[in-house]
């Protein structure tokens, strides 16, 4: 049966809210059993890394309310925010009662946490960005937590916060003491792709780019040989957002094609970090993006318009290309709401040469549970963390219950690390299950992937569901490109991955906007030599100040990290 164009966008929308930027997956349990299984506390747990406190003890904290989360708890009738799955969990195992010492929707809690940071009124555990970290921590409100976690941590939550290196420990260290447990974040699920409307390609009959040069003759045709047959100059080439950088949309797959890196730091021959946003390959990059613009290869109001803007001209047929991460095929997607033909593949990023692009994986750990500096027990929040783990990938794991039921139910801890190869090790799964012929091979996160990806293959009435999982996890899909990126050692991990420094606290907000607005104006057409004086005045206004804190990051800590 086939889906209304109105009836796709609504599921399509709703994927992306629940999706969380692609870091859960669902599966389905029955009412019974979700009661059944969250009711279970007989369990066996290491005394060591789960002892439970008898009688128990309060932990108060403060917690961001988003749309997914709000959208979750108006879903699972009889669980609130305090009241739920994963609070009853922590009560029962660990004998931990959470209580919120307040709430705050999304567009006002940094807001006022940056008021309750300034007073020093601080909850018992406090969820903080690397910036937060290193005032609270100079400020003296936050307890060290290196004894704590040596102690505490489980051999499972190790392993899970150490997968990408040291870096993620690194980063919630402030002068020799780790200040902040790190909610990790996978930099690999950072990696870059170029999304292509393939339909557009066999009607253009077009190959698939192998170069740079491939791609912007791709490009010149979207824009003017109407790929759509529609008769009119109504289509762009690439998409681009105002925010330059962004995840899907923006650009920074095209800068890599030319060797420019703008958002990591790198290490230059001489063995020293440099910031890529300044390196000379840049400019190239500014000056084939003046072109495109100048061709109307590029929408002339991206420098206004925001993702969700350009989302809604994908989704209207008029871009045929689009740099992003792997869930960039849920916005592909839209785009099948209005042309139930339109179709759209991952492909790897390519460069001006023949030779392999690096993809640019920005370190992407940036939040902390720090913890208030007199409260007694400051290894309860390491206690969280080893049980989260412990029930989603452990050997207790009951993932239908505490990770994915109809609904992503993680979302309802306070804490939520993840380990961050789990959706390429799923991809992997699926592949080595597709060759032996071997489903029983497939575990909780791959064999729900695998059901959705059947039910977009049987093409029955909600089939249109499974389609951006499958040009995800498929033969051909976002991860069958991860895969050899990392197999053919083509990821370029950020260099720098400590603790902001102090220069950055002060200065960094004003060298992004400057650089910003700078790369914005040239790509409109401002002459290509502002490059060079915006080089000069970044290393005035607080750059040169910045390269050389990391340098000395990198000398005292960060050569160890390598």
């Amino acid at each position: 049966m086939q889906m209304s164009g109105k009836r796709i966008v609504r599921l399509l929308l709703s994927t992306l809210i629940m999706s969380n930027m692609f870091v859960s997956c669902s599966r389905n349990a029955s009412p019974d059993e979700t009661q059944e299984s969250v009711s279970r506390s007989d369990a066996s747990y290491d005394e060591a890394f789960f002892s439970k406190y008898d009688p128990p003890v309060r932990l108060t904290m403060a917690r961001e309310i988003g749309d997914g989360l709000k959208g979750l708890i108006d879903d699972l009738p009889g669980e609130t925010l305090e009241d739920n799955r994963w609070s009853r969990l922590y009560e029962d195992v660990l004998g931990i009662e959470l209580t919120y010492d307040w709430t705050a929707r999304s567009e006002q809690y940094y807001k006022k946490l940056d008021i309750i940071l300034a007073s020093g009124r601080l909850p018992d555990m406090v969820r903080v960005n690397a910036q937060q970290l290193r005032q609270l921590s100079n400020a003296g409100l936050i307890q060290e937590l290196t004894d704590a976690y040596k102690r505490y941590a489980s051999p499972f939550t190790k392993e899970i916060l150490t997968q990408e290196g040291l870096g993620a420990l690194e980063s919630g260290t402030i002068n020799g003491k780790l200040m902040g447990i790190p909610e990790t974040s996978a930099s690999i699920e950072k990696a870059l792709f170029l999304w292509i409307r393939t339909d557009w390609l066999e009607e253009l009959q077009l190959a698939p780019p192998k170069t740079m040069q491939d791609v912007l003759m791709i490009s010149k045709a979207f824009t003017e040989n109407d790929p759509d047959r529609n008769g009119i100059k109504d289509t762009y080439g690439m998409a681009a957002t105002q925010y330059l950088f962004d995840p899907v949309m923006g650009l920074g797959g095209l800068m890599a094609g030319y060797g420019a890196y703008p958002s990591i730091w790198l290490k230059d021959e001489g063995g020293k970090l440099v910031y890529g946003g300044i390196q000379p390959e840049v400019k190239k990059g500014l000056e084939v993006l003046q072109g495109m613009y100048r061709d109307g290869q590029l929408d002339s109001e991206f420098a206004i318009k925001s993702g969700g803007k350009v989302k809604q001209q994908i989704a209207e047929g008029k871009i045929g290309m689009m740099f992003g991460e792997q869930w960039g095929s849920f916005v592909a997607q839209l785009s099948r709401g209005e042309e139930p033909g339109s179709e759209w593949q991952a492909y790897p990023i390519v460069s001006a040469t023949e030779q392999p692009v690096y993809v640019p994986l920005k370190f992407n750990t940036n939040q902390f549970y720090a913890v208030r500096r007199d409260y007694a027990h400051p290894e309860a929040v390491i206690k969280l963390f080893n049980l989260y783990l412990e029930k989603n990938w452990g050997k207790t794991a009951e993932y239908e219950v505490y990770y994915n039921t109809s609904s992503p139910v993680w979302g309802l801890s306070p804490v939520t690390p993840f380990p961050a190869q789990k959706n390429l090790e799923a991809y992997r799964q699926i592949k080595e299950a597709y060759e032996s012929g071997r489903e029983a091979l497939l575990q909780d996160e791959a064999r729900f992937i695998q059901k959705k990806m059947d039910l977009y293959a049987a093409g029955m009435e909600d089939s249109e569901s499974g389609w951006g999982w499958e040009k995800i996890y498929g033969a051909t899909g976002a991860m069958s490109v991860l895969d050899g990126y990392e197999r053919n050692n083509q990821l370029l991990f950020d260099a720098f991955v400590g603790a902001p420094t102090e220069a950055m606290i002060e200065k960094q907000t004003i060298l992004d906007n400057l650089r910003h607005d700078v790369y914005i104006n040239i790509i409109l057409g401002n002459p290509l030599e502002e490059f060079d004086r915006f080089v000069e005045e970044w290393t005035v206004l607080g750059g040169a100040q910045i390269t050389a804190e990391v340098n000395q990051w990198y000398e005292e800590r960060g050569q160890d990290l390598q």
